[in-house]
């Protein structure tokens, strides 16, 4: 459907990438991965026409519906929901929108009535089945917006709703070619699920972007990397190119001519990368996978992975943490509801919900930043906590180096720890001297992962902690949370991050209780659905 011919993209002397030549088919689904600054936007940007390529060009075939998520969130501020919806299909939403101007013509004069004519035409060959307002407002309703507000203007809507009902407007006049730039963002668990849902039953060709590991995995059927300034396919989800990679990498470092390891390594790879004993149980599938694969077509990638380890300064006596009665409410709006929970040892909670639902303020009551309307906070004499928040972009700001940030929270820290500390996020060097109000927001959530290590809490509480990091970040989170020896609360829609480190589930339900389940969120997920 797509043909990409000899592309290339250059800023000033920069070359993000060059000599392109891919071919994007019917029927696949590409998660379009790269570490950050790759250029994964810009070549979807090019892709989608929003953008031009320094040189070659992207052909679409004749007569194909192209859609493209929009970012920009205030493009429809004087559009109701329900309109901006329909405006991903414009030739429609304009032929309504005249039809019903027309028809409130005193005169119907013979030049109205052929005009009404054609206009009829149009909207028959975009909705045959006259149906466009039962499938929007059907799509909308999934999404969680209620019929009530359909027609509140976008201006009216959150900065995460607007995102949402982009999302919508691209999805509903179902193209043949859909490109996607981070579609899970602001989306809930349950709205990313419905996501994958509807995207797994696209029948033309999909390109996507997503630092969702869950969500490569469950939509991809193959990836696309952005790497050594060209673009390799993989045939696969993420796991599968990730595993491959991995291994090869591994392997290299041994021996470049040897090849790679037989079962026995595969499976004690796998239950490291997914720390899940059901997913382990496919490292025979995974093997039959590697055993087709042309190993000489992965190259060892040039991207670096980060080391998160969280150590304790001090071990953790018989109480942690009790949460007593806690009410909240705003405005009359019942946010908490008398919750009630002790954390033990060893705890790794997940605090789950959907949007809006108070996940942050429980993690703003619990670490004292507000307090509660009834209730009360208990930690333990021996507990040293760490908070995330969910903010943490907007507090790391100044003129402060990298290094002189870190410090200034504790002046007493060995200085190679402090610069240890920021080289495990991939500081290394004179990025370490550069001014922190520079940094992307990646950036700064890797800065307050590296405050963490170095604070060594024998607690933390993580608001969101996966927002900005890119895949490989992700993972080593996951990693370090799953060997870290104290206990974690952490809010996250990252649903392989749940799967990896949580073994008990917090969910907030919409009258403010909670349900405390014991248990992985796998296992929860399984108890949900019977």
């Amino acid at each position: 459907m797509v043909q990409i011919v000899k592309l290339k993209k250059t800023f000033a002397s920069r070359v993000l990438f060059k000599d392109i030549n891919l071919k994007l088919s019917i029927s696949k689904r590409y998660g379009l991965i790269g570490a950050n600054g790759a250029g994964k936007t810009t070549f979807l940007n090019i892709l989608s026409g929003l953008e031009d390529a320094s040189d070659g060009e992207v052909q679409v075939q004749n007569g194909k519906k192209v859609g493209a998520l929009s970012q920009n969130q205030f493009a429809f501020e004087a559009y109701s929901i329900f309109d901006t919806v329909l405006l991903g299909n414009k030739r429609l939403y304009n032929a309504i929108k005249e039809k019903e101007k027309l028809y409130l013509s005193e005169d119907f004069t013979d030049e109205i009535n052929n005009r009404l004519s054609e206009l009829e035409i149009i909207c028959c060959e975009e909705d045959p089945t006259y149906e466009y307002d039962i499938k929007i407002t059907k799509i909308l309703e999934d999404l969680g917006f209620k019929s009530s507000t359909h027609q509140d203007l976008m201006s009216t809507v959150t900065s995460s709703d607007k995102f949402i009902v982009l999302l919508a407007q691209v999805l509903y006049p179902k193209p043949d070619i859909l490109f996607l730039d981070e579609p899970t963002n602001n989306l809930d668990i349950k709205t990313i699920g419905w996501l994958e849902n509807q995207l797994q039953r696209h029948e033309g060709t999909m390109v996507v972007i997503s630092h969702d590991r869950h969500f490569l995995n469950a939509v991809c059927t193959n990836i696309l990397d952005v790497d050594y300034k060209q673009i390799r396919e993989f045939s696969g989800n993420y796991d599968d190119w990730y595993i491959a990679s991995t291994l090869i990498a591994s392997q290299n470092e041994k021996d470049t001519n040897k090849k790679l390891k037989e079962k026995d390594e595969l499976e004690k790879f796998i239950a490291r990368f997914s720390a899940n004993a059901s997913k382990a149980k496919q490292a025979t599938s995974r093997q039959k996978q590697l055993d087709k694969l042309d190993i000489d077509a992965i190259k060892v990638s040039s991207r670096r992975d980060p080391s998160i380890i969280f150590k304790q300064k001090r071990t953790v006596g018989k109480e942690l943490l009790s949460v007593k009665n806690i009410s909240k409410s705003y405005d009359d709006k019942v946010i908490l509801n008398n919750i009630s929970f002790t954390v033990n040892k060893d705890d790794k909670i997940a605090i789950i919900g959907p949007n809006g639902i108070g996940k942050t303020t429980l993690c703003e009551i619990i670490v004292e930043n507000i307090k509660a309307n009834k209730g009360h906070i208990l930690w333990g004499a021996t507990i040293q906590n760490a908070y995330f928040p969910q903010n943490a972009t907007d507090l790391i700001q100044g003129d402060m180096t990298l290094y002189d940030w870190l410090r200034a929270f504790d002046r007493d820290a060995d200085i190679a720890e402090i610069r240890n500390c920021l080289g495990r996020m991939l500081f290394n060097g004179t990025e370490q001297e550069k001014q922190v109000k520079s940094c992307s927001g990646g950036e700064k959530h890797r800065m307050m992962l590296s405050k963490i290590m170095l604070e060594q809490p024998n607690f933390m509480v993580l608001d969101e902690p996966t927002n900005h990091l890119d895949l490989e970040a992700i993972i080593a989170l996951g990693e370090g949370l799953l060997a870290y020896d104290g206990s974690v609360i952490c809010v996250s829609h990252d649903r392989e991050l749940l799967d990896v480190y949580a073994n008990r589930i917090i969910e907030i339900q919409s009258n403010g209780s909670i349900i405390d389940f014991k248990g992985s969120y796998e296992q929860y997920r399984q108890r949900d659905a019977t």
